[in-house]
């Protein structure tokens, strides 16, 4: 077992971090995105979000709450963050027993239920009492699903809070206001009648105790407001979104840990790869064929590719048999980090 001091665990640390924070997409904002970050979360994100992750579901003693979906035309979902949904939920089910509850818009709901059984979920809704326990013989995730209109999102998140007790909150490609309460796109476009305000359920988790994972890779998810300021420097659009409010597409609501990568699933992947390395457990990370199948459903249930626009099994522009290559290598390189598969060129 590779102990957090051993310079085995630190290599691998890195390197999960380094292969997370590849330009896959070739637009060259990533490596800009990691830097701001580390002016303010220092040491390795991904690691730093698994310890994290370890240490709040130690007793399991509560769910974790996952909020996904990111508008495109029409208000139609992309595949970015609803399938990273689904293979958290599944890693910290497999691997530390713990449920998962994923929000999202009414809407969206046949997306995200495709994302998780292509994951190897079985999607539930979430019970009205708020209630989420084990169920034999069965892997759930449970949803909530909530309305466009945000007063009453905003007191469905209360009530969210107060029944399901999360121990962890993530905000995996979703949307984020910035300092003048609007939603943006990466364009500039306003989004407010596409998305409801699920920034109120998380800065309402985090005045009570409950922390949050961001993950993003472009500045105007949830979470971001970590670099909010830095964002004005490296993308024109963050200082000045064109609309009328002014404020530029920056989300100003802050993570806890916050985790970027040139596509917020890849990112999702990161953080997997390095909470298999924390728990010392290598069943964490998934068969690629699982994230491939999740992409397949999302889109078959209505969810579009975030480049093209289209119902292809793509996230981002990255087509499944490129997703599945890079799923191989991340899995191969933990696995030969951990001693899994031996190499006799591991550092002693």
């Amino acid at each position: 077992m590779l102990e957090k001091k051993d310079k085995q665990f630190k290599a691998l640390a890195l390197t999960i971090d380094t292969f997370t924070t590849l330009d896959l997409t070739g637009v060259g904002l990533v490596g800009e995105l990691f830097k701001a970050r580390l002016k303010h979360q220092k040491g390795p994100m991904c690691t730093r979000a698994a310890e994290m992750i370890a240490k709040r579901f130690e007793n399991n003693d509560g769910p974790a709450l996952i909020a996904t979906g990111f508008p495109e035309g029409g208000g139609i979902p992309e595949t970015d963050g609803p399938v990273g949904a689904s293979m958290l939920a599944r890693a910290l089910f497999l691997g530390l027993g713990v449920n998962s509850v994923i929000v999202t818009d009414e809407d969206w709901l046949d997306c995200v239920k495709g994302a998780c059984r292509g994951a190897g979920m079985v999607p539930l809704m979430l019970p009205v009492s708020g209630k989420v326990s084990k169920i034999e013989y069965l892997r759930p995730v449970f949803i909530k699903t909530v309305p466009k209109d945000w007063n009453k999102t905003r007191d469905i998140s209360v009530e969210l809070l107060e029944t399901t007790k999360p121990r962890l909150m993530f905000a995996i490609e979703r949307a984020g206001m910035n300092k003048h309460g609007v939603y943006h796109s990466m364009s500039g476009r306003v989004l407010n009648d596409l998305t409801t305000d699920l920034d109120y359920l998380f800065r309402k988790g985090q005045e009570i105790g409950i922390p949050f994972i961001g993950f993003g890779d472009g500045g105007n998810e949830l979470g971001m407001g970590v670099i909010a300021d830095d964002l004005a420097t490296i993308l024109p659009k963050a200082k000045d979104c064109g609309c009328p409010c002014g404020g530029g597409i920056a989300s100003a609501t802050a993570a806890d840990i916050l985790v970027v990568a040139s596509v917020s699933n890849w990112a999702v992947t990161g953080v997997i790869a390095a909470l298999a390395l924390v728990t010392n457990n290598p069943a964490v990370m998934h068969e690629p064929e699982h994230e491939i199948r999740s992409i397949e459903l999302c889109t078959a249930c209505g969810g579009v590719d975030g480049l093209s626009m289209s119902p292809e099994p793509a996230v981002d522009g990255i087509k499944a048999a490129e997703w599945l290559g890079l799923l191989r290598a991340m899995k191969g390189i933990v696995y030969r980090g951990m001693g899994v598969i031996k190499d006799w060129r591991q550092l002693k």
